[in-house]
């Protein structure tokens, strides 16, 4: 059965919170779950940039529901209909690419080889805790 990676990063493309769910599980409900871990860990978090499959109101609801008195924005990066067919860089949208793309040196990471999902969140926070090693010691 295929598996989904919902991730949450800082604006420097560190790791903030890790979900792995089975393929079947939608991109909004997953983030759901997701944002309650997170926005109770870091309550530092105001802003929230994501792509067009977290549109909707039920993901608004919940997280407005969740930290009701916060401020917490979410901002939905979508990409334009005029450039369709061509390359155009959007505005924050590439963070999390760019940290997958980080991850994905971890050999461990290149494929899911996990049979349990805690094993696979376990394998990308140690990962991650290692790009966060190799930028302190430059």
């Amino acid at each position: 059965m295929g598996r989904k990676r919902h991730v949450v990063v800082d604006t420097a493309g560190l790791l903030l919170g890790v979900l792995i769910t089975a393929a079947n599980v939608s991109d909004q409900a997953g983030a759901r779950e997701l944002l309650k871990e997170v926005c109770l860990r870091f309550g530092w978090l105001r802003h929230i940039w994501a792509d067009a499959g977290y549109l909707g109101q039920k993901l608004l609801a919940a997280v407005q529901q969740l930290i009701p008195n916060r401020g917490l924005r979410i901002q939905i990066v979508k990409r334009s209909d005029l450039h369709r067919h061509s390359f155009e860089i959007l505005p924050r949208r590439w963070v999390v690419e760019r940290t997958f793309a980080w991850l994905s040196f971890s050999r461990r990471l290149a494929k899911d080889y996990e049979v349990k999902t805690d094993h696979s969140r376990a394998f990308i926070f140690i990962a991650s805790s290692r790009i966060m090693l190799k930028r302190l010691t430059r």
